[in-house]
């Protein structure tokens, strides 16, 4: 039985990443998951927290918005923002991409990363990570191309997708709808080779055992290795 829009169980929506969408940031991407749409933006500032100082390390932080027409009815401006959701979301954007970054190497900077939901289907703030990631990358080649940083800052690569059971199915990147229907549904970020940076999971539904839990966890290794893969075409199309 084909999905909602005609996917496999194991299959992505459509990827796709825009690469300097906006001037002006040191890295900017649009990603397009199927129907969300998500704009990440990565700005460099040479400071850090004041209790970031004594390490002599950087740091890495993300904010998270969602625009007020980004779903089917307006969400105030202040409640996109400001939101316990979007709170919790930022914290976890922040903590899957220092994953990426070796922070001691970072020096004296603290990067930035705005993610900006400008068309939510689900899996918006997996798009995030996926999409800030290439961000992150794209703003650190510009440092380490000008002398600033070493080659090495950038250590991983840093990809999520959602994955859930669904009328007795496990499936893979969940649109709003698949997601609103789920029994059981994780939200996994996995580094480039195959270590798990989160997973945050719920039963909906009735709990769950270990073996819907693997059968989750597999799916989810098995999408995010496309991701990674997608990531790194369109940093190789960005002149990475």
């Amino acid at each position: 039985m084909s999905r909602i829009d005609g996917r496999a169980d194991d299959e992505l929506r459509p990827v796709r990443f825009v690469t300097g969408f906006i001037t002006y940031p040191e890295g900017s991407v649009l990603i397009e998951v199927g129907g969300t749409r998500v704009l990440c933006n990565v700005s460099v500032e040479e400071k850090v927290p004041a209790w970031r100082e004594a390490s002599g390390g950087g740091w890495l932080t993300a904010e998270y918005a969602m625009l007020p027409r980004a779903t089917h009815t307006r969400i105030p401006r202040s409640a996109g923002a400001e939101g316990a959701r979007s709170q919790e979301i930022r914290r976890l954007i922040g903590r899957a991409l220092r994953a990426a970054v070796d922070l001691a190497r970072l020096g004296p900077y603290t990067l930035t990363v705005d993610c900006d939901v400008l068309q939510a289907d689900g899996g918006t703030r997996t798009a995030a990570v996926t999409g800030g990631y290439v961000a992150v990358a794209l703003a650190l080649s510009q440092m380490i191309q000008a002398g600033d940083l070493p080659l090495d800052v950038l250590r991983t690569p840093i990809a999520a997708v959602s994955v859930g059971w669904v009328d007795g199915r496990p499936l893979l990147d969940l649109c709003y709808a698949e997601d609103a229907a789920a029994d059981a549904d994780l939200n996994v970020v996995m580094t480039g080779d195959g270590r798990f940076v989160e997973v945050q999971g719920t039963a909906e539904g009735s709990p769950f055992d270990r073996d819907a839990l693997d059968q989750l966890l597999d799916l989810a290794s098995a999408g995010i290795k496309q991701l990674l893969q997608r990531q790194q075409e369109a940093l190789t199309e960005a002149g990475f």
